[in-house]
């Protein structure tokens, strides 16, 4: 199953990919440069010296029968052309959300939907976030249906990561069930 992970800039897309896959990670990280100023938004992560260009590529093999291959977005506005590439023959997708920048995951939410691409929001807790939104307030502030699964998780940990996967999962396999019931 292809998954795409997207969201903003600096939300924790590679780190959740390689935290949760069981293979050495393909990663397009590359140095921030000259070319990024001005560009990208530094606001709350001004030690960030990388960025992905591309892609991240895992994998991760929950049972006999259901491997997921993730496919980790590039979070810039300058590399979004990219997302139709990579939503293409996806299954599901996870949505990850900073707290402190919630409206960056406007686009990633719009854009799946425009591809009809199930998928599930995590919002990824950072340390220093003074507001910490429980997560009605995120569904109510990206006007979320109430069928889209929001969950916590700290794409720093590989359990938390695979619990957000599990959940898409889960989402997906019910919402084939409600096709094939004809709901």
């Amino acid at each position: 199953m292809k998954i795409v992970v997207v969201g903003g800039f600096a939300v924790g897309k590679t780190t959740m990919v390689r935290a949760v896959s069981e293979i050495r990670p393909l990663s397009t990280e590359e140095v921030m440069t000259e070319a990024g100023e001005g560009v990208d938004d530094l606001a709350g992560v001004e030690s960030k010296t990388t960025t992905t260009v591309a892609f991240d590529f895992g994998r991760i093999t929950l049972n006999e029968r259901t491997v997921l291959y993730l496919f980790g977005a590039p979070g810039q506005e300058r590399f979004w052309f990219l997302w139709d590439q990579l939503f293409a023959g996806s299954l599901g997708a996870v949505v990850l959300v900073d707290t402190r920048k919630v409206a960056d995951s406007w686009y990633a939410v719009d854009r799946l939907e425009a591809h009809r691409t199930p998928f599930v929001v995590a919002v990824n807790r950072f340390e220093n976030d003074p507001r910490r939104y429980g997560l009605a307030e995120i569904r109510a502030a990206l006007n979320l249906s109430a069928h889209v699964p929001v969950l916590d998780c700290d794409a720093r940990e590989r359990a938390s990561s695979k619990e957000v996967l599990l959940t898409l999962v889960d989402h997906l396999y019910h919402r084939a069930l409600a096709q094939e019931a004809g709901v």
